[in-house]
């Protein structure tokens, strides 16, 4: 069964929202589901990796929001697997909107994704224009705006800059911290540099300017007429150069009757993977950790990390000590799989161990470099 046929001939609305490693992509999608169920509107939220044991997913569950999970590859490369996704979401809660939120590292996403959304199950959905949001931080310095020793590498860079080059839709996220004039350099830029875009500034997590583009994109259509043009192995290259760690890892007091902290263990963690990993001169495209009791995955603290030289941000907070829980790692970084490996079993000696005298098992870790992107469909007409 289709979803229209399933909805009564009512068309879901698809609303991807792109953007690189660490723009806040979670937290706005989060923000905006709730936004829709405030409106009566049902939501699915569909996540994506190269690897699985997602911390978007678990997010999302947190918040009651079904979620569809695919991993093993981006949604281009999966589209099959998106269409399923969906079809599994309509068969259990026929959600009116689907939030989809597209591997970091991945571009062309019009003529790969929406374009045959559109085209092949035109009948199923209405397509919203695709957003990407921006981390400021981050924009200005790939585009060279401030100094700074901290730069992706130059395929990196071009992955960052296809991904805006097809955005219909700039969302400059974390307004908030910037300065007034700072922010006016930036949409400037992004003015003169695509100007076929429309241009959004928010901050997700202070819930500041949502509203404006959460309308746009609930009442506008993508522009059929607007693809990408692309070097494929220009692109693939630029994604081998990061190094993906997906980590399940379960830890408990030795005595099974002590209670231990675990917002300051989430914390402590991303602070001595930071270390260590500037140790070896990583540069951290995202760092993002949670931590929920066992069986109990609607407790949850969160915490990310976006840059090298950022702070760690807890997002969500545990209100009681724990006696055992779940970590969710997933780290993004300039680096290959092996340091990264190696860098999260050095911090769990310090910190689980050496430190807080916590048992661990690590249930689920994969490490690896993001195979040459293979889209399923490309539609550039």
């Amino acid at each position: 069964m289709t979803i229209a046929q399933s909805s009564n001939l009512k068309k879901a609305r698809y609303i991807m929202i792109g953007g690189f490693l660490g723009a806040g992509k979670t937290t706005s999608i989060q923000k905006f589901a709730q936004h829709l169920d405030q409106q009566g509107l049902k939501v699915g939220l569909i996540t994506n990796d190269q690897g699985a044991g997602l911390v978007d997913s678990a997010l999302g569950r947190s918040n009651h929001f079904p979620v569809e999970e695919i991993s093993g590859g981006c949604f281009c490369c999966r589209f099959n697997s998106l269409i399923d996704a969906a079809h599994h979401l309509s068969e259990a809660t026929r959600p009116d909107i689907f939030l989809a939120e597209p591997v970091g590292s991945c571009t062309d996403l019009v003529a790969t994704v929406s374009l045959p959304l559109e085209k092949i199950y035109g009948e199923e959905f209405v397509v919203a224009p695709l957003s990407v949001l921006v981390d400021p931080t981050r924009a200005r310095r790939v585009f060279g705006l401030v100094d700074s020793k901290r730069k992706l590498s130059e395929n990196v860079r071009y992955i960052y800059r296809k991904q805006l080059e097809e955005a219909e839709i700039i969302v400059i996220n974390k307004i908030d911290t910037l300065t007034e004039a700072e922010l006016v350099v930036l949409r400037k830029f992004f003015s003169t540099e695509f100007p076929d875009a429309q241009i959004y500034e928010i901050s997700a997590r202070q819930d500041q300017g949502l509203q404006p583009w959460f309308q746009t994109t609930l009442d506008s259509k993508i522009n059929v007429s607007r693809f990408l043009e692309i070097d494929y192995q220009r692109y693939g290259d630029g994604e081998a150069l990061l190094g993906w760690l997906n980590s399940t890892i379960e830890i408990e007091s030795l005595d099974g009757d002590l209670e231990f902290d675990g917002n300051q263990i989430l914390d402590e963690l991303a602070r001595n993977l930071r270390s260590t990993l500037a140790e070896k001169d990583v540069e951290i495209a995202h760092l993002k950790m949670t931590l929920t009791p066992i069986n109990d995955p609607m407790e949850i603290a969160a915490i990310n990390l976006v840059r090298s030289d950022a702070q760690p941000e807890l997002s969500h907070r545990l209100i009681d000590p724990l006696e055992d829980g779940e970590i969710l790692l997933n780290i993004r970084a300039e680096a290959s799989p092996e340091t990264l490996d190696q860098a999260v079993a050095q911090t769990i000696e310090s910190i689980l161990h050496s430190k807080h005298q916590l048992k661990s098992r690590i249930t689920h870790s994969e490490h690896f470099r993001p195979g040459m992107p293979k889209p399923t469909h490309r539609i550039t007409s």
